[in-house]
């Protein structure tokens, strides 16, 4: 019997993802274990394992398409015996099929995330209109899909002219923008208007401009930051420190671990910081849980590392329990990575607190947002050198200021101050941090 290929859940945050590339062709012989398809999600591209043995029938979602929901089929494997052909002449009735209960998802996936297919009337609504794929979407290449947004023409109304009735370029061209669809497919309530506040007062004046579409990346940033934001209280507390001894430590541990080709960062020193103190304040490595709190034994410490098309928070574990010299080889491995898009979601979900560092823009102090459901997040400012106190007398000094944001629900005022006092003392005396 005929299996299907379902859109998995690589992350327990995941509901859709884009199919970067499929891996393998119609006809093509795969086991278990091998490689199908590059799926992108919001942080990252991963590659999606099969996990029956069979021959791929049909591929029902085309490479390149965006937005496909966790759950939808995208494509139908023949086992031995069967025929291929037959199969794949079948795909619509496969499709509709909702997937065997017996059938796994990836053991990348999630499975806890992963809805069950629904897709019984979706097959027959896109038997009535060939345009409308499985999961109710437009079948669209992301050419067709971005000049018909540029063009205010609703893909609703547009017949296709590719294979399955795909919407293509040549489709768009021929439009008539400001297309209206059909009566019964209205455009979702919520989908469309943001954009045209924008488009349109830059119209009304002239303005030269063009529409970037957001990626599933900068999509994830707002919604998450918005929600912070407007749910979570924020408390923020600034402390100045003294980096002089900091910078000299970094400076001899550096020449003693020349041999190992290691070469310590401020940031390097600033985490394992960090992670000493939550710590040592165990009241604010927790995280607020409706009527509960969780109050975490280990700091797991999220660094945010600026990546093409928006921010990642890869993760150190055991950021108190590691050596410096531990932390700075895998920052370098997990921020070397992160750009390339390849990160596993174990590596950059979870921690228990996160720290932002700016300095290396010459940012003087700011106040972050915090990343939900952690209960707080450092941000760290540019050293620079200032007057300052030194043993009671005015000196010059290389001087940050560090700024703590914290989830009132759960941290304390005192208790957040406890923290910013705790790291700056390990910052202006490091070699405690170390001991």
């Amino acid at each position: 019997m005929s299996k299907t290929i379902q859109m998995p859940a690589l992350s327990p945050t995941m509901e859709e993802g884009t199919l970067a590339k499929w891996l393998v062709k119609e006809g093509d012989t795969v086991s278990s274990g091998d490689l199908l398809a590059e799926i992108e999600t919001d942080k990252a591209t991963m590659e999606f394992e099969a996990v029956d043995e069979g021959v791929i029938a049909k591929i029902l979602i085309a490479e390149g398409a965006e937005g496909v929901k966790v759950g939808t089929v995208i494509a139908i494997i023949a086992e031995e015996g069967e025929d291929a052909a037959t199969v794949a002449a079948g795909g619509a009735k496969a499709d509709a099929a909702p997937a065997p209960k017996a059938d796994p998802v990836p053991a990348k996936a999630d499975t806890a995330s992963a809805p069950k297919a629904d897709t019984a009337p979706k097959a027959a609504a896109a038997a009535a209109k060939p345009s409308v794929a499985s999961d109710d979407r437009v079948k669209v290449s992301p050419l067709a899909r971005r000049l018909a947004e540029e063009k205010g023409i609703d893909l609703a109304s547009i017949t296709g002219s590719g294979t399955n009735g795909r919407i293509v370029k040549a489709d768009i061209e021929g439009a008539q923008p400001g297309a209206v669809a059909p009566s019964a497919a209205p455009a979702p309530a919520a989908a469309a208007p943001a954009p045209a506040p924008v488009a349109a007062a830059a119209q009304d004046f002239g303005i030269p401009h063009e529409v970037v579409k957001l990626s599933g990346m900068r999509k994830t940033i707002a919604r998450r930051l918005t929600e912070s934001k407007q749910q979570v209280p924020h408390i923020y507390l600034t402390v100045d420190i003294q980096l002089d001894k900091l910078l000299k430590l970094r400076g001899e541990l550096n020449a003693g671990l020349e041999s190992r080709k290691v070469k310590l960062s401020v940031n390097d020193l600033l985490i394992k910081a960090l992670g000493v103190a939550l710590e040592q304040v165990p009241e604010c490595n927790v995280q607020f849980a409706g009527d509960q709190m969780l109050q975490f034994k280990r700091a797991d410490v999220s660094v945010a590392v600026s990546i093409p098309g928006g921010l990642i928070t890869p993760i150190i574990t055991d950021a108190g329990g590691k050596g410096v010299a531990a932390i700075s080889n895998a920052m370098k491995d997990l921020a070397s990575r992160a750009k390339d898009g390849k990160l596993k979601p174990e590596e950059y979900q979870g921690g228990t607190a996160s720290l932002s560092n700016m300095g290396m823009f010459g940012i003087k102090q700011f106040e972050a947002v915090i990343n939900p459901p952690q209960a707080m997040i450092m941000a760290i400012g540019a050293g620079e050198k200032r007057p300052y106190i030194v043993d009671d007398s005015l000196q010059i000094a290389t001087v940050m200021s560090a700024t703590g944001s914290f989830d009132h629900r759960a941290i304390d005022g005192a208790d957040g101050a406890r923290l910013m006092k705790a790291f700056k003392e390990l910052v202006e005396n490091p070699i405690g941090m170390l001991a």
